[in-house]
């Protein structure tokens, strides 16, 4: 019988993970089912339990079910831990489900090996403070960068969130964005939603240093408002999500199946239909 996965969502219709799973499966010789399916919040538990029931053997899922993810699992990875929130579900032999964040390690990956982008002894800067923000920060994290700091418009947000991930280290630091003034990154990273609506967060000029570089979590056919404005303001590389999905999912796909798929001509292919 083909192993079936699915991904979670709501809306869901305009997913590529479908897509790129099938691609994965392919390129590793996978026999599986990838589909995306459209819940709502309020179904998530007791669809995602048939799900399991019915032979599905992994799940992804994406906006507004990672924390309901996070709460549904048996067990949780560190990483899915420090995040409270999980985006990929993955059936044990012994029937329980382990829950797992791959956003921040995609990231990563995209940024370091994509991208050559380093993160050791850099300062990042990441803008906004909700669930997008909670999934990349241990990883980041691990990257030793001098610095991260979380700007958000509810000051006390960010505060709090820099807080929780104390433990992993000193070098953490929330604060409003009227507080970035006269200060300087190399990396900015955009984990607001503001790019979906064409707006951005109010940056001060001069923030981005000399050779640094700007990266938005969302990603469309057009440049976001964010990725334009790293453009205009001097970004050596001003880039969006698309890698950082395709790298999530491959990781989930390593975890689900055991085989790591090559993800550049993944990336490549997706990159050359939204020209």
């Amino acid at each position: 019988m083909t192993d079936k996965y699915a991904v979670f969502g709501y809306p869901i219709k305009h997913s590529k993970s479908p897509r790129i799973h099938a691609l994965f499966a392919e390129q590793t010789k996978q026999a599986l089912t990838y589909t995306a399916e459209e819940v709502p919040a309020e179904s998530f538990e007791i669809t995602a339990k048939a799900f399991f029931q019915n032979g599905g053997k992994g799940l992804n899922c994406t906006v507004p079910l990672k924390e309901l993810a996070f709460k549904f699992a048996d067990h949780l990875s560190e990483r899915a831990r420090f995040a409270k929130a999980v985006n990929t579900l993955i059936l044990q032999n012994d029937g329980s489900v382990l829950g797992d964040n791959t956003d921040g390690i995609g990231l990563v990956t995209d940024l370091t090996g994509n991208h050559q982008i380093g993160l050791a002894n850099k300062r990042l800067l990441i803008l906004g403070a909700g669930g997008a923000t909670r999934g990349i920060v241990s990883p980041l994290m691990a990257q030793h960068p001098v610095e991260i700091v979380i700007a958000n418009r509810t000051v006390d947000k960010a505060i709090n969130l820099a807080e929780e991930f104390r433990e992993l280290g000193d070098n953490i630091h929330g604060c409003g964005f009227s507080d970035l003034e006269n200060q300087q990154f190399d990396l900015i990273l955009n984990a607001t939603s503001a790019s979906l609506s064409n707006d951005l967060p109010p940056l001060p000029k001069g923030i981005l240093a000399p050779n640094g570089c700007c990266y938005d979590l969302a990603y469309g056919n057009e440049p976001t408002a964010f990725v334009k404005w790293g453009l205009e303001n001097g970004a050596a590389k001003s880039l969006d999500g698309l890698g950082m999905l395709v790298e999530q999912a491959a990781e989930a796909f390593y975890l689900w199946r055991g085989v790591r798929p090559k993800t550049q001509p993944v990336i490549e292919l997706l990159n050359s239909e939204r020209k």
